[in-house]
């Protein structure tokens, strides 16, 4: 990537793109040829930069799913760094990048379901994160049904790791789009929702209830 592009994307610089664009029009074209790559929206993604994000998104929108050598798409770069005013322009913008899968077959549902440690820590971004799993769900409530390589749903990933917002966010969603059968989905242990509430030896504080209800 030229430099001058990099240092627009970092600065969230839209002149700069232009200019970058003038110097070398198939510039964008030469950074889409490459597998896999940090391309300007990563950058400017991870960053927070929000209009350039979305003005590279739109000049290149197959920039929105291609991963990075990490196995990252942009939006989970944004999620990763807590950039979630950019994750909902993004979404807005492109709903099915939600669904984009990366590393281990994650998108960025499994993403946000996971149980962060050190969200925990700060009530802010705690907050932040089920907000944006509430914004996932309603905007593609299809990305409930996804799977990683390992068969996970995200209420599997939101029941292994503990995530008991994530939890009754997830399953106030299949109960609200009647998508029972998700429930009944098993990851590569063999493990349906029901077994991975029983493994936390919590199951009344993971809704057991409502699962039984839904089973």
């Amino acid at each position: 990537m030229a430099e001058s592009l990099k240092v627009a994307a970092e600065t969230g610089d839209i002149n700069g793109l232009y200019g970058s664009i003038k110097e070398d029009s198939h510039v964008l074209d030469r950074i889409d040829a490459i597998p896999f790559v940090d391309t300007p929206l990563h950058i400017a993604a991870s960053a927070g930069h929000i209009d350039f994000a979305i003005e590279i998104l739109r000049l290149k929108p197959s920039f929105g799913r291609k991963l990075n050598p990490d196995g990252l798409s942009s939006l989970h770069l944004a999620l990763i760094n807590d950039k979630f005013e950019t994750v909902k322009r993004l979404i807005k913008f492109d709903k099915e990048l939600i669904r984009v899968k990366g590393r281990e077959g994650a998108n960025s549902l499994h993403l946000i379901a996971e149980n962060d440690n050190n969200a925990n820590q700060q009530q802010i971004v705690a907050a932040g994160r089920i907000d944006i799993l509430a914004e996932f769900l309603f905007a593609c409530p299809n990305s409930i049904e996804d799977l990683t390589n390992r068969n996970e749903t995200a209420l599997h990933i939101a029941l292994k790791t503990e995530n008991q917002r994530a939890v009754q966010v997830i399953l106030g969603c299949i109960c609200r789009i009647g998508r029972t059968e998700v429930l009944a989905y098993r990851d590569v242990e063999g493990k349906n929702a029901f077994d991975m509430a029983e493994s936390t030896s919590q199951l009344e504080v993971w809704g057991l209830p409502l699962l039984i209800a839904l089973f």
